[in-house]
């Protein structure tokens, strides 16, 4: 008689990546969030340096933004449920 039990489909193959039956082939939202951070605050930390022009400094004041306003839109979105 067949198993009557339903399994359910994590979208990982457990024969083809062996570690999936513990969790480890999600992606972590959150320290990829805080690694976004992380890295948009040294970009602003770079700005006290050697250099005498401000070109530099408004590039990583751009850069800095950006990487904050892409981490803050998959957070609302998250947030949202628009994406999973």
């Amino acid at each position: 008689m067949a198993n009557t039990e339903v399994e359910r489909h994590t979208g990982v193959d457990v024969e083809e990546v062996p570690s999936a039956k513990w969790g480890w082939s999600k992606e972590n939202h959150t320290l990829l969030q805080i690694g976004g951070l992380l890295s948009a605050a040294f970009l602003l930390f770079m700005i006290h340096g050697n250099h005498h022009g401000h070109v530099e400094d408004w590039f990583l004041i751009g850069f800095a933004v950006a990487i904050v306003a892409i981490v803050g839109r998959d957070w609302w979105m998250r947030r949202r449920g628009w994406t999973r």
